[in-house]
């Protein structure tokens, strides 16, 4: 299967670099068809965007910027939030003007069908995918799957343990794997990426009683509050009115129980968040996962995902 990436993987790339470094290489890249990547630095007015080849300017026409922007079912937000960023696209023509300024015409449109066709409708549930968050709103990311392409991975598939929104678990423009969680009727792709951040004795595997590890405090209930050691591992600490969600924590570990999936906690001292997020530890490295438990085998309760 050819490899289709999220939009600006391939952007700094010596071969791309290469390709829009002269006329006779876009020449030749035209000729073959293939797909480049450059930076778009202009939306005029008609919504049409230009782009930066160097020597010359190339022009995505509006219809040509995105799959169903022709037909109204993409709107021209897609396009205008692509200004200073890179895009895909192919070379469909040249043309002088009458002062012989040469201008290259292409479709971004066109990468964007071949991606679906050649790519996303052969994805199944399970399949592995590079993803690139474009976007995150309450309810989950948006994220790009290949070429610009749109996937929306929900908040409740991004980890175990719960967080208020998906800002906290990764800012804009971080390159994720993620997994084919389901394909609509109208080949809509929902991801999840849980899965991928190991089981609960993987993480826990980690800790042990006697350790003070920080954590962050994610939510105080009445009962106790909650501390996320790890994306999918998370601990119980005594209520304490004086801490707040969000906040990071020095905490000492009382016990691990594989059986029950409990770690007690106590508090030891809290601190205001930090704002960069931890880069993703993945457990996973293949290419496909037909069925993840993420419960210990030793525990009544089952948790796990059938693809």
């Amino acid at each position: 299967m050819k490899k289709y990436y999220p939009e600006g993987v391939i952007y700094d790339t010596k071969q791309n670099k290469r390709y829009i470094s002269s006329m006779p290489n876009l020449r030749e890249s035209f000729f073959e068809g293939r797909i480049l990547e450059a930076k778009a630095t202009l939306c005029d007015g008609e919504h049409n965007l230009h782009v930066d080849l160097g020597g010359i300017e190339g022009i995505i026409p509006r219809n040509e910027c995105a799959v169903g922007i022709a037909e109204g079912t993409t709107r021209d937000i897609a396009i205008v939030s692509r200004v200073n960023k890179p895009v895909s696209f192919k070379i469909t023509d040249f043309f002088d003007d009458e002062f012989g300024i040469r201008t290259a015409i292409l479709s971004r449109k066109a990468v964007q069908e071949e991606c679906m066709e050649n790519y996303i409708s052969a994805l199944t549930p399970g399949d592995i995918v590079s993803a690139r968050v474009t976007h995150n709103e309450s309810y989950g990311s948006f994220c790009d799957i290949g070429c610009g392409i749109s996937a929306l991975l929900p908040i409740d598939s991004i980890s175990v343990s719960r967080i208020p929104h998906p800002e906290t678990r990764f800012a804009v423009n971080t390159l994720i794997k993620a997994i084919v969680k389901s394909i609509d009727e109208n080949g809509r792709v929902t991801l999840s990426l849980k899965e991928l951040l190991g089981t609960w004795e993987e993480n826990a595997e980690r800790f042990s009683a006697g350790q003070t590890v920080g954590g962050i405090i994610r939510s105080v209930e009445k009962y106790g509050v909650f501390i996320e050691l790890a994306p999918n591992l998370a601990g119980l600490a005594e209520y304490s009115e004086n801490v707040r969600a969000g906040d990071a924590a020095s905490v000492y570990i009382k016990s691990v129980n594989p059986a029950k999936m409990k770690i007690k906690l106590a508090i030891v001292d809290t601190f205001p968040p930090e704002n960069n997020q931890a880069p993703l530890k993945y457990f996973y490295d293949g290419e496909h996962i037909s069925h993840w438990r993420y419960s210990p085998e030793i525990s009544e309760k089952v948790i796990e995902t059938v693809f």
